[in-house]
């Protein structure tokens, strides 16, 4: 079956992974790199940063877990961390080695490099066959495709004509990293802040703002982010400082994930796209073969 998939953020590329895996001739349309998209913005650690319990969440990251254990992949380690706010939260299943620790709870899973692992997947795909050409999508409809998956990200929205889809801006600093050993995410004030090490950097973070349409990294955003993962991990005071980056998380109340006629829609993973990518990319190619 000629698949034309519309994303090259990990969405898309895990999508088409899948299906090219299955056998179909897959296409991928983008505006732009895997490597200009909001998936390498991302801090990259694989537990859903999702506060409305939904099964399917669970399932999707204890999948991409699993492939991202398996995987001899640059950009990805198993790392042990600390999410604080909630000893039990309901996503904890699909986690693995639960602990709780204060007010929090520690595990291991993935931290993924985003452009590292991107880069990586993108060959990867082209391994597999599928060709993918950087141009603007406006429409589903005209593409030379039997069926066409819409995994744009925030354009996605638009070409679902879906109103429920909408921007919500994230900036991170990237810092030098002094060698810290664990994650750490604070979800105890009205926003989060998270450390997340990646051995050669860390992503320090964040903001949540709904509606942001820019990604200029505000200079005032970019200090309050830096005193606040300094409070969280003392460590980081003399941390060199190395760039500012903003990005717009495709942001749903809940994930559409459906096939509608030759269409199957996988959009809205707002800032979980690396958690929930493999998982869903699965139910992806089942729906395509289920028909």
């Amino acid at each position: 079956m000629r698949v034309t998939v519309t994303g090259a953020g990990i969405i898309g590329l895990t999508s088409a992974y899948r299906l090219a895996e299955a056998g179909h001739d897959v296409t991928v349309v983008a505006a732009a790199s895997p490597m200009e998209s909001t998936s390498a913005v991302a801090g990259g650690v694989v537990y859903p940063p999702i506060r409305v319990p939904d099964e399917r969440i669970v399932r999707w990251t204890a999948a991409s877990l699993a492939v991202f254990r398996t995987q001899d992949a640059p950009g990805v380690r198993l790392r042990r961390g600390r999410v604080l706010g909630d000893p039990d939260p309901w996503w904890l299943p699909a986690v693995d080695d639960p602990v709780r620790v204060g007010d929090g709870v520690g595990f291991t899973t993935a931290v993924v490099d985003p452009p590292v692992y991107l880069e990586w997947l993108l060959a990867r795909v082209g391994e597999l066959g599928v060709r993918v050409a950087y141009r603007s999508v406006t429409s589903l409809r005209g593409l030379d495709a039997d069926v066409v998956v819409n995994a744009a990200g925030l354009g996605a929205g638009a070409l679902a004509d879906d109103p429920a889809m909408v921007p919500v801006g994230g900036q991170v600093v990237h810092v030098t990293d002094p060698g810290l050993p664990e994650f750490v995410v604070d979800a105890r004030g009205p926003g989060v802040t998270y450390v997340i090490p990646h051995g050669g950097h860390v992503v320090c973070g964040g903001t949540e703002e709904p509606g942001r349409a820019d990604t200029d990294p505000n200079p005032a955003v970019t200090a309050d982010i830096l005193r606040r993962c300094r409070e969280l991990e003392p460590r980081l005071a003399g941390a060199e400082v190395l760039r500012s980056l903003v990005g717009l998380r495709p942001f749903r109340r809940a994930v559409r994930l459906e096939r509608v006629g030759d269409v199957v829609h996988c959009y809205g993973h707002g800032g979980a796209g690396i958690t929930l990518a493999w998982g869903s990319a699965a139910d992806v190619a089942g729906l395509l073969t289920a028909g």
